[in-house]
């Protein structure tokens, strides 16, 4: 299973960026699919988790209400929409996969890995 994530960039507060995260190899047919993020010096945190089967989605706090998780299937890719970004949500952004199990805020709860992308988001 490989994850490719790409999306990231540069952007000034208030501005929009989409993230895609496909997914090669066998499918996640009732699995789960998160993002989380790094910060320079700081651990990496849960930001959002979306369920292939359901779509039922989970988010971090400080982001409800910003980013919108969705997925689509047929693609076997999931996309994060960060909208009214702030300098805060700087750092490299992972997304991840699991194919079993019901926990999504931690690192532990994910067996697949992407690469990351950088978001920089700009004051």
């Amino acid at each position: 299973v490989q994850l490719q994530a790409s999306g990231g960039g540069l952007v000034q507060a208030g501005g929009s960026l989409r993230l895609s995260c496909a997914a090669s190899g066998r499918a996640f047919n009732g699995g789960k699919m998160g993002w989380f993020r790094q910060a320079p010096r700081k651990e990496r945190e849960f930001v959002a988790a979306i369920w292939w089967s359901s779509g039922t989605e989970y988010y971090e706090a400080s982001v409800k209400g910003r980013f919108t998780i969705s997925r689509d299937n047929a693609k076997n890719t999931v996309y994060l929409q960060m909208n009214s970004l702030k300098p805060g949500d700087t750092a490299v952004y992972y997304c991840a996969a699991a194919r079993y199990g019901s926990g999504y805020a931690s690192r532990t709860s994910y067996d697949y890995w992407g690469q990351g992308t950088q978001v920089t988001v700009s004051s």
